[in-house]
């Protein structure tokens, strides 16, 4: 089976978020069970400054569109190379005037989205569907996987070309997080180079925008997100956001496949960025961490303190409102919190100021930094992660792996991975970490009181323990991924097919 992987993010290249953490961990499991996969990817700086033994393979400007308009691009070319470290050959984009620019890769220096973003991503649609008409002569994949808004227009290019006759490749999206939907004016719908009724209620159109979200959601064989409680979500109202009534007419081909974890990268017996090494048989190393991190954030050294960490965006999304609301009753209940994020202003100032209010007992490091990251979660006892909504969370996987329990809300993939420490789930041996129900400041300090009561015995680190011991690798999603592959490709009618109009 040949799988085109096509993402926008990379890890450890270009990382913004999770996606950066999937498109490093799924597709060299693929490869492990023998699919041949290919990634595309726009040439950001991150790539171009990395990739070697490249080849050229083809200039967009000379690709046909069968019904009659191609996208409005400037010079594009696609090639093929290698990355280090990466296993899976990766096609780049290039086209310097979209992506040769520093930083985010979605945001300018003023922290707004790029003018241009529409004429960006389509061009990346543009160029997988190509890529799935033989632009590469020597490779023709079997299935395109597209990931996130980025992806989007590749399926409605995909059905454009089955449309006038032409095999195509079946075709995957997954949805990393549906709130982010790539919105754009129905202006702009003009420059893509898709046949007009591709834009309606039953194409792009979206309350009077266009959108690559809604693209994907109309025009892929099969819709995957992260795990299967966000799959279940997104066909309501309260998780839709907007799309909910088109994700029910499809949810025949709708399925959650829960993310995986890169252990060779998270792994507290071998992460070459913790000062001292541990495991589920070793947890010696964990008091190190913990001293460390209280050195690194100006918090007391008080072994005996519960540090609750937080490695997040600061947003909303991810419950962070809630924590300035409880952060006296942690402080009384001699507790800690060790933050590293960044993101809403309003947050980050808020934060600011806590540190301040309690010095020595709320440490705050705002900005991103992988190793930061990695000790945070060693370091701390709990993390946080109190989501508004979650379509998977890495952050409590990577938590149960290095020895600190997770304290989540119910939604998502936090209620697909992490078992609430109730008595039942405790005399059952199941219990991984404490779990609340409700987004207000009141449930969320009950958990932690829960926390602060289980601490101070010795089962603690029975449940630590056990956490540790969890598997949440690729290989197993890979499977379900391989089998949704071949579903879709054996599935795929190349017969003519009409286009969806009004």
């Amino acid at each position: 089976m040949k799988v085109l992987y096509i993402c926008s993010e990379l890890y450890p290249f270009l990382k913004t978020g999770g996606l950066a953490d999937v498109s490093a961990g799924l597709p060299p499991a693929l490869h492990a069970l023998g699919c041949d996969v290919r990634l595309l990817l726009p040439a950001f700086p991150a790539f171009t400054e990395n990739v070697q033994a490249t080849r050229a393979v083809a200039d967009l400007a000379n690709a046909p569109a069968p019904w009659g308009k191609a996208p409005s691009l400037p010079a594009a070319t696609v090639s093929l190379g290698t990355l280090p470290g990466v296993k899976c050959p990766a096609y780049l984009l290039d086209a310097p005037e979209l992506f040769s620019r520093p930083g985010n890769p979605y945001l300018g220096p003023d922290g707004k989205d790029w003018s241009d973003n529409a004429q960006r991503f389509a061009a990346l649609g543009w160029a997988g569907a190509c890529l799935g008409q033989g632009l590469d002569p020597q490779w023709v994949p079997d299935v395109i996987h597209c990931n996130d808004w980025h992806a989007g227009l590749t399926p409605a290019y995909v059905h454009a070309f089955r449309a006038t006759g032409c095999p195509t490749p079946a075709t995957v999206f997954t949805i990393h997080n549906l709130a982010y939907q790539g919105l754009f004016s129905h202006h702009e719908f003009s420059q893509w180079g898709l046949p007009d009724e591709y834009f309606g209620i039953h194409g792009l159109e979206f309350f009077g925008h266009a959108s690559f979200m809604k693209s994907a959601l109309q025009f892929s064989d099969r819709i995957t997100t992260v795990s299967p409680t966000y799959a279940r979500e997104i066909l309501t109202e309260p998780h839709g956001f907007g799309l909910d009534g088109l994700l029910r007419e499809r949810t025949h081909v709708v399925s959650g496949i829960l993310n995986g974890v890169d252990y060779q990268i998270w792994n507290p017996g071998t992460d070459p960025l913790l000062l001292q090494k541990y495991d589920v048989n070793r947890l010696a190393g964990k008091t190190t961490a913990k001293q460390a991190l209280q050195n690194s954030m100006g918090l007391q050294s008080r072994p005996d303190a519960l540090i609750f960490g937080v490695v997040s965006r600061l947003t909303e999304q991810k419950g962070l409102h809630l924590l300035p609301q409880v952060l006296a009753d942690v402080v009384a209940m001699g507790g800690q919190v060790a933050l590293l994020g960044e993101g809403d202003a309003w947050l980050v100032e808020t934060f600011i100021e806590a540190a301040a209010r309690y010095p020595g007992q709320v440490g705050v490091r705002i900005g991103y930094d992988e190793a930061a990251a990695h000790n945070v979660l060693a370091g701390s006892d709990v993390v946080l992660v109190p989501s508004a909504f979650e379509p998977c969370g890495l952050t409590q996987l990577y938590g149960l792996r290095y020895g600190t329990l997770p304290l989540v809300r119910r939604v998502g993939g936090l209620a697909d991975t992490v078992v609430d420490c109730t008595p039942e789930n405790r005399a059952a041996g199941t219990a991984t970490g404490f779990v609340f129900d409700a987004l207000t400041a009141s449930d969320l300090r009950s958990a932690m009181h829960r926390a602060f009561n289980l601490f101070k015995t010795p089962e603690w680190k029975v449940i630590q323990r056990r956490g540790m011991r969890l598997q949440f690798d690729w290989i197993a999603a890979a499977r379900h991924y391989g089998a949704l592959y071949e579903s879709a490709h054996r599935s795929l009618s190349l017969t003519r097919v009409a286009p969806k109009g009004d």
